[in-house]
C-alpha cells in the first residue's frame, strides 16, 4: 500500500506533463464557429486498469438561450485506476456553421482523455463526432472530480437525444 501511495505523485506528474503537451497540440483553433456549450455531469465508477465506462447527463446552451438535454455514456480505453465519486465535464462546441438543428448533437465521439485525482481533481477530454462527425468538443473540456483516480488514453462518447 504504501509503495503504491508513492507512486502516485508520480503519476500525476506524468500525466501532467501529457496534459501540458496535448494542451499545446489542441490549442490550434478548432474549424468552424461556436455554437454553445455541453455541460456533462458524470456518474461515480470505478477504473478497471485498462479502462472505464460512465453514465452522462448533459445539457447542450446555444445560442438565443436554445437548451437540449443528453444522455449516454463515456468511456476510456488505456490506464484508468481508481475511483471517481462523479465530476462534471464542460465543452465549447464548434461546428461547420451556426444552423444546427435540434438534437443535432446526438452521436458517436471519439479523441484523447488524460485525468488524475487525488480528493479533487482535473482533467482533459479533446473529442469529435456526432452528425458526421461535424462536430467538436475543444479545445478541452473542463474536468473537475472527486476520488483517487488516474486515467489517459483514447475517450469515446455516446450521446441520445433526451426528453
Amino acid at each position: 500500500m504504501y509503495r503504491t501511495m508513492r507512486l502516485v505523485p508520480a503519476l500525476i506528474a506524468a500525466l501532467s506533463g501529457s496534459l501540458a503537451l496535448g494542451a499545446s497540440a489542441q490549442a490550434q483553433p478548432a474549424p468552424g464557429v461556436v455554437i454553445g456549450t455541453l455541460t456533462c455531469s458524470v456518474a461515480s465508477g470505478f477504473g478497471f486498469v485498462f479502462g472505464s465506462s460512465r453514465a452522462i447527463n448533459c445539457t447542450y446552451g446555444g445560442p438565443g438561450g436554445r437548451y437540449e438535454h443528453y444522455v449516454g455514456n463515456i468511456s476510456r480505453f488505456g490506464v484508468d485506476i481508481g475511483y471517481i465519486q462523479g465530476g462534471i465535464l464542460v465543452w465549447t462546441v464548434f461546428a461547420p456553421s451556426n444552423a444546427v438543428a435540434p438534437g443535432a448533437l446526438a452521436g458517436t465521439y471519439a479523441g484523447a482523455t488524460a485525468s488524475a485525482t487525488v480528493g479533487v481533481g482535473v482533467g482533459a477530454n479533446a473529442l469529435v463526432g456526432g452528425f458526421n462527425s461535424s462536430f467538436a468538443l475543444q479545445p478541452l473540456s473542463v474536468e473537475a472530480n472527486r476520488g483517487l483516480n488516474v486515467a489517459a488514453g483514447i475517450g469515446a462518447m455516446t450521446l441520445t437525444s433526451a426528453p
